[in-house]
């Protein structure tokens, strides 16, 4: 089967530390990063309190249902459904409350770094509201910020030439093509009738930038 599937309300129940821990992770054998449930009703505690000093991880808390009363250092925090919760400084004291009944809070959890940086695709996802809007350089800005930790990814650079060519910029366009095709050649075909990049497709280097992918 190609995906595990549990069920919050059928995992095992387990009453330790004070709380009722649901265990995620060893029923659907996670081991990219940790991950639990915790449940509890009025009054009862969904997250122990604790500190990660020791493991050195930081903590991302979900409220999937009810509501919950987070204390992180001192500061209290309510949080109904739908509320996140990112405890980043290893050495926080750190407890939740259920203040609902039916309360269900998911943590997950792992050391600082070990994700690496954030997806190219990410801030292209995040460009496209600027693209949809005709904002073109606020797109272009937008996507590359991938480039600080992607800079030789080829759909970035494809992106960032269709943004450049849209927004008047064909110098820049026309380099971030040439680098598109070298990053994955590809983009050459996705070039060969891509309405963004008609700004720039009557200059000779257009063409010689989509004859250069059949030699990378």
């Amino acid at each position: 089967m190609p995906a595990r599937v549990a069920r919050l309300q059928d995992l095992e129940r387990i009453d330790v530390a004070g709380v009722h821990l649901r265990p995620v992770r060893r029923t659907l054998g996670i081991s990219a990063f940790g991950a639990n449930a915790y449940s509890g009703e009025i009054g009862e505690h969904v997250v122990e309190p604790h500190d990660e000093a020791d493991g050195g991880h930081e903590e991302l808390y979900v409220v999937v249902s009810g509501a919950a009363r987070f204390v992180v250092d001192g500061e209290a925090i309510d949080a109904p459904a739908g509320t996140l919760v990112f405890v980043h400084e290893p050495s926080s004291r750190r407890e939740a409350t259920a203040t609902a009944h039916g309360t269900v809070v998911m943590a997950f959890g792992g050391s600082p770094g070990a994700a690496g940086p954030v997806s190219a695709w990410e801030w292209i996802f995040a460009a496209a509201s600027h693209a949809q809007a005709g904002e073109w350089e606020a797109a272009y800005a937008t996507a590359a910020r991938a480039l600080d930790d992607h800079p030789d990814d080829g759909n970035t650079h494809y992106n960032l030439a269709c943004f450049a060519a849209r927004a008047g910029r064909p110098e820049d366009a026309l380099e971030h093509l040439r680098r598109a095709i070298v990053g994955d050649a590809r983009t050459a075909e996705w070039a060969t009738d891509d309405a963004d990049l008609d700004p720039i497709r009557d200059d000779p280097r257009f063409a010689a930038a989509l004859r250069s992918s059949a030699t990378t």
